[in-house]
């Protein structure tokens, strides 16, 4: 279905360098990018472009646009956002999407990767020993740093700074006219090294949904849409929050079917049940 065919990444960040190999070796394709597509206009992570969609949508017009541009029926976008993570308190996450849609067969395949290997981080910094403390927090110069005058002021905004030389000298330049400084690591892929591990691994889970063909109609894309729970504890026999089951689901021909025991017991330990330890 892809082999042969040319796929577009929408970027300017540099991800096609750890996307294209993986596409390209496991589906047959050939990736190329757009340099002149400019994927900063649906939002910048510093703040002076607001990302005004959710990230999902975000990446779908980004890859649509990119394949309109391009004249191209197949392509893929990533979006990540930085924050705390959803149930882990006071843990900082990376939480990446990556959509792949092909338009000569109406498909369009999601997969996520919500990690907590991130050096996202931002503070206002009083002097350059506290810069100099900032900067090895995040694994500078591996990873580049963000200076400007303040969280909110973008009229004088310094990205991909990954010297210490520059770094000192763009952080007094600020200091002397701003009289206030704040750096934030720079969270472009090209620049994070950690963050490309992130978009790595989201890359094959991409690839696992793409090469899991529905057992009826054959087309790529079949995986999991729904997780239910209820597997029954092993002392009292009630069911837990533990999972009972997957749900695999195809978009096209809406076959479905049930999993049990996805992950290989089909009884819950004690510790797991409301009733017995609640």
């Amino acid at each position: 279905m892809f082999n042969g065919r040319k796929l577009i990444i929408a970027t300017k960040h540099h991800k096609e360098k750890i996307i294209a190999p993986l596409l390209e070796k496991a589906l047959g394709l050939t990736c190329f990018v757009d340099e002149t597509f400019d994927t900063d206009t649906l939002g910048t992570f510093t703040g002076e472009v607001e990302r005004t969609l959710d990230p999902i949508a975000t990446a779908r017009e980004k890859c649509l646009q990119a394949m309109h541009k391009n004249n191209c029926d197949l392509g893929l976008a990533s979006e990540g956002s930085f924050g705390p993570h959803p149930s882990l308190f006071f843990v900082q996450a990376d939480d990446e999407f990556l959509i792949f849609i092909d338009l000569k067969h109406g498909i369009e395949i999601i997969a996520r990767e919500l990690s907590t290997a991130t050096n996202f981080n931002a503070k206002s910094i009083a002097n350059e020993e506290e810069l100099l403390a900032f900067a090895a927090e995040i694994g500078f110069p591996e990873h580049a740093l963000i200076l400007r005058p303040s969280k909110d002021n973008f009229t004088a905004i310094h990205k991909g700074i990954n010297d210490a030389e520059t770094l000192k000298k763009v952080f007094h330049q600020l200091n002397k006219e701003y009289q206030s400084v704040y750096a934030e690591t720079d969270m472009r892929a090209m620049h994070n090294p950690t963050r490309m591990g992130v978009i790595e691994k989201a890359t094959y889970k991409l690839l696992e949904k793409i090469q899991s063909q529905c057992p009826q109609c054959q087309m790529p894309g079949f995986a999991v849409t729904a997780v239910k729970p209820g597997l029954k504890c092993n002392l009292c026999g009630l069911p837990t929050k533990s999972t009972l089951s997957y749900v695999y689901s195809c978009q096209h021909c809406h076959f479905s079917k049930e999993e049990m025991y996805p992950n290989q017991k089909q009884t819950e330990d004690p510790t797991y049940c409301d009733y017995c330890n609640p």
